[in-house]
């Protein structure tokens, strides 16, 4: 790690910060006191990703989430960004990760495979109609803009329907072509409908595409791709590789995707900000060698569920630390002791841990102990008074934690984290208590 070399500046003119909000979705008040954050730690736009907390009208309407927010609460939003110079990017799926969309009974049957809700279908036309529903009405609301992220990552099981597999029978038909066809469509639809907004898309479905395919279909005079890769040990090498592919099928601009949370497994409760510190320091050894003129902006994701279905990973706030850290890594062109401090002062914290430790004690009452009764004398007075405190304190600071994240968040969102994440252990506590209990009377 060059914690001490001397620094520059970064490489990129838009360090826009990912607000996913299919889980956990702030509420606007506290938006309103992050955002003048996010500014002064060098984020310049917002990748808003709205999943079901958009207010979709209409026969889109089963798509909002109970707590979606208004079209008052999105002009706010939009108002307090513009505010505090953050410009929004609005991010809508509109291929695979439609698990929102699809899980409804009413568009069950665009399912690219009836069983699953993640892809839609692309043979259908209706298909193509619910997207662009769904982006003209998101698009009525934001009358700014520049671009508009349309997503297409991750389309699982496309080719794997029983329209696609007759499709494939037929001479020439491939998986990619299939994929680029309802990629095109939709980004067509963006750019001829708003000319002066530029549709941009996830990479990972295009990567492995060759340069004949890519330069024949002709995407790239529609789309700017955002080339993600979320690892600490990201391969520079292959990326420069890539990079250079992209460029030869004439893709004029490139975004890179980081991460600052929500990346290091599906249920992770504590960001590790090392991780995600060594992920950005990678990216900017990328961005060296990128030939100027090609990299529009940098967006550090912040995931807040895998998919729809999935838990919660690392509250936003969790991350505030780790996301100042990175921020201000890229604007000072690498990470040294003196972004260390300036992030420390920024927050109000008197030391950031970057490293992140885990302890565990087990010992004399394990599972084999405790359901057979056995404890020594000795360790009943070491543990006792301590589990007992423990519970105490627990029952106390749950009350705390939720009153305090309903601040933050919608009480729905903050019951889910408690019961995943806190009832648990509290549990276990308060069991262990017990067998202690049980214990001790074995004993007299």
């Amino acid at each position: 790690m060059e914690e001490n070399r001397v620094l520059g500046s970064s490489p990129f003119e838009l360090h826009l910060v990912h607000l996913d909000l299919k889980g956990a979705p702030p509420k606007v008040s506290y938006l309103a006191e992050i955002f003048p954050l996010f500014h002064d730690l060098g984020a310049n736009g917002i990748l808003l990703e709205y999943e079901d907390m958009f207010p979709y009208d209409g026969e889109l309407k089963p798509l909002r989430a109970n707590d979606a927010y208004s079209p008052s609460e999105i002009k706010e939003i939009l108002n307090l960004a513009k505010l505090h110079k953050l410009e929004v990017i609005p991010l809508v799926q509109t291929f695979g990760h439609m698990e929102f969309v699809l899980k409804h009974k009413e568009f069950r049957h665009l399912r690219e495979v009836s069983m699953f809700p993640n892809t839609v279908n692309p043979h259908k036309e209706e298909s193509l109609r619910l997207v662009v529903r769904m982006l003209e009405q998101v698009l009525e609301l934001h009358r700014e803009l520049r671009w508009f992220h349309i997503g297409c990552d991750e389309v699982y099981y496309l080719g794997e329907g029983e329209e696609s597999k007759k499709w494939l029978q037929q001479e020439g038909n491939t998986i990619e072509k299939l994929c680029l066809t309802h990629l095109k469509a939709v980004a067509s639809h963006v750019v001829s409908a708003h000319p002066s907004v530029k549709p941009v898309v996830w990479d990972d479905m295009l990567r492995g595409m060759s340069e004949e395919t890519l330069k024949d279909s002709g995407i790239a005079q529609l789309v700017e791709l955002m080339i993600w890769d979320y690892a600490p040990d990201l391969d520079v090498s292959s990326k420069a590789i890539l990079i250079e592919k992209y460029q030869k099928c004439n893709f004029p601009k490139l975004w890179f995707a980081s991460a600052f949370k929500g990346a290091t497994g599906v249920n992770q409760c504590l960001t590790l900000i090392r991780h995600h510190l060594e992920n950005h320091q990678q990216w900017l050894k990328v961005a060296e060698g990128t030939p100027a003129g090609i990299i529009r902006g940098i967006t550090l994701t912040g995931w807040q569920r895998y998919d729809h279905f999935s838990v919660l990973c690392e509250l936003l706030p969790v991350g505030i630390p780790s996301l100042a850290i990175c921020l201000q890594a890229l604007k000072n062109g690498g990470y040294s002791e003196k972004v260390k401090e300036d992030v420390e002062q920024l927050l109000g914290i008197s030391s950031l841990e970057i490293d992140t430790f885990m302890r565990y004690v087990t010992g004399w009452f394990s599972p084999f102990h405790r359901k057979r009764k056995k404890i020594h004398p000795i360790m009943i007075h070491l543990f006792q008074p301590d589990a007992l405190r423990l519970l105490t304190k627990w029952n106390t600071v749950t009350q705390e934690l939720q009153t305090a994240m309903e601040k933050v968040f919608y009480r729905s969102a903050a019951e889910e984290w408690v019961e995943e994440n806190v009832q648990p252990s509290l549990q276990r506590l308060q069991d262990t208590v017990n067998d202690l209990d049980r214990a001790i009377e074995a004993l007299t």
